[in-house]
């Protein structure tokens, strides 16, 4: 990893096969990627401000340790145009998700499990 990337704000959940990741791509708002096994891919700047990001992962990780294991749903930004909204179903000893993009007019998605 390059100098540049380690001091780069990023967010990864999930594991080496198949994870969902926030990272800060400078003026032009955050990279949002997803990758499911290297055959599925996800990946596309979204303008976000760094309080979005930060309220986001806070909320995902709040109900992945919440001691019910519930099913959630969390949305980057619930109040506007939403780039990704991740829903989570408890699965033995964590989640099956589905990360929800929105891209402008084309929405995507992709069946991931992060395992919390």
């Amino acid at each position: 990893m390059s100098e540049g990337e380690m001091e780069r704000p990023r967010i990864r959940l999930g594991g080496d096969d198949v994870w969902l990741e926030l990272a800060w791509a400078g003026a032009g708002g955050w990279q949002i990627t997803a990758d499911w096994c290297s055959w599925l891919k996800a990946d596309f700047t979204a303008d976000l401000s760094a309080a979005e990001v930060v309220d986001f992962v806070a909320r995902v990780l709040s109900r992945l340790r919440a001691p019910s294991g519930a099913r959630f749903s969390v949305a980057v930004t619930p109040g506007r145009n939403n780039p990704l909204t991740l829903k989570a179903e408890p699965v033995g000893d964590g989640f099956a998700s589905l990360a929800e993009f929105h891209r402008g007019d084309r929405i995507g998605a992709l069946h991931a499990a992060l395992m919390a």
